[in-house]
């Protein structure tokens, strides 16, 4: 394994000590191994419940009438996440689309959006209308609060029992971290805080970007009073095979009118050609109990390798887990460039290129990205980025397996070593 290593550029100092840090993982990996069994079993009740067959696989166009494997997908998905319904469809972009759906079907003029754990992710601003945009929920007359978490990531009680009014109508929680430093919510978490909303507010509806936390526990937060939860299908549950989509899953009603925002108001769930990707889609969420494990063990082993060199990482090398994300503060923009080189060096697509930090859609700096996918985006995929701005964080997360998380990691720390950025103790 050694020479093999070396033949990708790995030294064997780099390699070596790789290889203590993993032989103290034993433990905390076999944990993993657990809840990704039980979660596989509940996908695979879900797809024997609902009876999928190969017909399921068929491809759809025009309308996509009467299209039984669309519609068998999204009781899947329901069953697994134990929700009244679902939206799984090709025609949600990306894991901004999904939240931007839900948020607009379920807002009126006058109502107010109120995100009770600090700024929502850089691409939501825009949605919201924190950053003007043409369409954005501000245009058309929806307000927006927020409450930051305080020091240490806890919840500002009495802030957020201020800032709920009459019209808050819905509360967003975003559950990852997105570009910031600060924990990751777990499900547990996470109904505490929906229950504290909804014991000053019965009917305000509550809304979890579950993105990237699919899977990582035996639980989602729908199981935790969720009115609804949301994500891409090209982060944990497409897993590494969904070419596109998103989902939304939570009460009929809610998901009923992100129908009718999604294609139009009489038309809603029952439009919607799915194409030739069923098979991907099934396919993909019945793999993602074990690929997010794999994703999960890479974020621990990247955790545990840069806080042992003095790093301030997030979580902690031993902190539970409840993202496959892991935040690496860098410190500078080199470090930060040289981390994203050694993740594209490993990757399988594109292990060739050179990333460097370039404005992009959405955000208010420039941002790296290394990401050499099969799928453009999937960031359940070996990837990493982070904004190129103080102070200098790198958020890295994925790998469909945890040996090629294993490699891009190792890669990472040797193109930090070989521009003399650090010495390995």
């Amino acid at each position: 394994m050694q020479k093999l290593y070396e033949s990708m550029g790995i030294s064997k100092e780099v390699y070596e000590y790789s290889e203590k840090i993993i032989a103290s993982l034993k433990s905390r990996f076999d944990e993993i191994d657990e809840i990704a069994e039980y979660n596989q079993a509940k996908v695979l009740i879900a797809m024997q419940k609902n009876k999928v067959d190969a017909n399921c696989f068929s491809g759809s166009t025009g309308y996509g009438y009467d299209d039984t494997g669309r519609d068998t997908l999204e009781r899947v998905y329901a069953d697994a996440f134990g929700t009244e319904a679902a939206l799984v469809r090709p025609q949600l972009d990306c894991g901004t689309h999904a939240p931007a759906d839900t948020l607009a079907a379920n807002l009126l003029p006058g109502d107010e959006l109120l995100s009770p754990v600090g700024r929502p992710y850089d691409t939501l601003e825009e949605v919201i209308g924190i950053r003007p945009s043409a369409c954005s929920l501000a245009e058309y007359g929806v307000s927006y609060d927020e409450v930051e978490l305080l020091p240490g990531g806890e919840f500002d009680f009495e802030g957020i029992r201020r800032k709920i009014k009459p019209n808050t109508k819905l509360i967003t929680i975003q559950r990852s971290k997105g570009y910031a430093m600060r924990p990751t919510l777990s499900c547990e978490r996470i109904g505490e805080l929906i229950s504290f909303c909804k014991s000053i507010k019965p009917d305000v509806i509550c809304m979890v970007d579950n993105c990237y936390g699919e899977f990582v526990q035996r639980y989602e937060p729908s199981s935790f009073g969720a009115d609804m939860i949301v994500g891409s299908l090209i982060k944990n549950p497409g897993g590494g095979l969904a070419p596109i989509g998103g989902y939304i899953a939570g009460r009929r009603d809610l998901v009923e009118r992100c129908g009718y925002r999604l294609s139009a108001p009489g038309l809603g769930q029952e439009v919607g050609a799915s194409l030739d990707v069923k098979r991907s889609l099934y396919q993909g969420f019945f793999l993602a109990p074990t690929v997010t494990a794999g994703a999960v063990k890479g974020a621990i082993f990247a955790a545990k390798l840069y806080e042992s060199l003095g790093f301030e990482v997030l979580p902690a090398g031993d902190e539970p887990r409840f993202d496959i994300i892991q935040a690496v503060r860098l410190g500078s923009g080199e470090a930060l460039c040289a981390f994203c080189e050694g993740i594209q060096a490993g990757a399988p697509v594109d292990s060739y290129v050179k990333p460097t930090p370039a404005p992009m859609p959405g955000y208010d700096a420039d941002v790296i990205m290394a990401a050499g996918a099969f799928v453009q985006g999937s960031s359940i995929e070996l990837s990493a980025d982070g904004p190129m701005r103080e102070p200098y964080s790198v958020y890295f997360q994925g790998g469909l397996t945890f040996y090629n998380a294993k490699t891009g990691i190792m890669l990472s720390l040797q193109k930090i070593l070989d521009k003399g950025l650090i010495k390995l103790s």
